[in-house]
């Protein structure tokens, strides 16, 4: 009997996602022993630091490739927009499912929409993307940094530490949460990380196995889109800790639109781009939209954030 192991983080989300995985494969191979290896990340570990000023790209998967790597584990399942652009030598990524929902979603105890919060109301959010929509819309919003997995920050929710928080949909419909108002933060008005509410499934190169194991798991379109979002991201040379947002949706069989955002963290500036491509250039297509925006002003608004962060560390 063969025996998979799944390298994953421990938190609650993270877990839904591995054992989602384990059960497709067992659906599709019920001969096979699945366990589950539960390693600790950077990004887990430091929880009283904002996202931006912790840094570095890989905050949540360098310890899992580790674990890839050195044969510790046969396959690894992330959150694609905790994924760096590069993957360490000797790694592919091996798989997408069918991506779950790409939106945020505005979560408050009293306030059915971002319009209904009142002036200066308090937000929480760990993102600089979220933080520089938000204030984009209404300037007058007080953003405050919100840590932790998503069981702690709807925790500080219902404690009344803030008036509103923004939580990705996808873990919410996963985990089957909820909060007493809900509503859609989403295109066009309000774009999502690069590969939100997409699954990566991670593993060597080397193992045509575990790469063949997981075929029936790929959804084309899931795929094209993820990688136009991931050229656009690679083209500024930008990661998670960056106000940059990208979406992209399938327009036909294999064509697609995809939708960008770079802005400056208090939302004052907001620059936008569009382009259509198909399903054989989807990361050409991603770098060219990147290359457009930096001429329109992005280069000006990034080199602002990365200088400011030099200075703050």
């Amino acid at each position: 009997m063969q025996t998979v192991r799944i390298a994953t983080r421990g938190s609650r989300l993270a877990l839904w996602q591995a054992r989602h995985i384990a059960a497709r494969i067992h659906s599709l191979r019920p001969d096979c022993a699945i366990q589950l290896k539960i390693i600790k990340t950077q990004g887990d570990i430091i929880l009283d630091v904002p996202l931006a000023k912790v840094g570095g790209k890989g905050l949540f998967v360098k310890e899992i490739e580790e674990a890839l790597l050195n044969g510790y584990a046969d396959l690894a399942v992330h959150s694609m927009k905790d994924v760096p652009m590069e993957l360490p030598e000797g790694l592919v990524l091996a798989c997408i499912p069918e991506r779950e929902d790409s939106d945020d979603n505005l979560l408050s105890l009293h306030y059915a929409s971002l319009a209904e919060l009142p002036q200066g109301a308090h937000v929480g959010t760990s993102s600089l993307r979220r933080q520089a929509q938000l204030l984009h819309l209404r300037q007058d919003l007080h953003i405050s940094s919100l840590r932790g997995n998503v069981d702690t920050r709807l925790r500080k929710l219902q404690e009344g530490q803030f008036d509103a928080i923004v939580l990705a949909a996808a873990g919410l419909k996963r985990l089957e949460l909820q909060a007493p108002h809900m509503s859609r933060l989403g295109p066009p008005d309000f774009l999502p990380a690069v590969g939100q509410g997409a699954l990566g499934i991670e593993c060597r190169a080397d193992r045509q196995d575990i790469i063949d194991l997981l075929i029936p798991l790929e959804h084309r379109s899931s795929r094209i889109c993820v990688e136009a979002e991931r050229g656009f991201l690679a083209g500024l040379n930008g990661g998670c800790q960056v106000p940059i947002a990208g979406h992209a949706r399938m327009s036909g069989p294999s064509r697609f639109i995809l939708e960008a955002l770079v802005a400056d963290i208090d939302g004052t500036g907001v620059l936008r781009a569009q382009s259509e491509g198909n399903s054989d250039n989807a990361r050409q297509t991603g770098l060219n939209l990147a290359a457009k925006l930096l001429e329109q002003g992005a280069a000006r608004i990034l080199q602002k954030l990365y200088t400011a962060t030099a200075d703050n560390s």
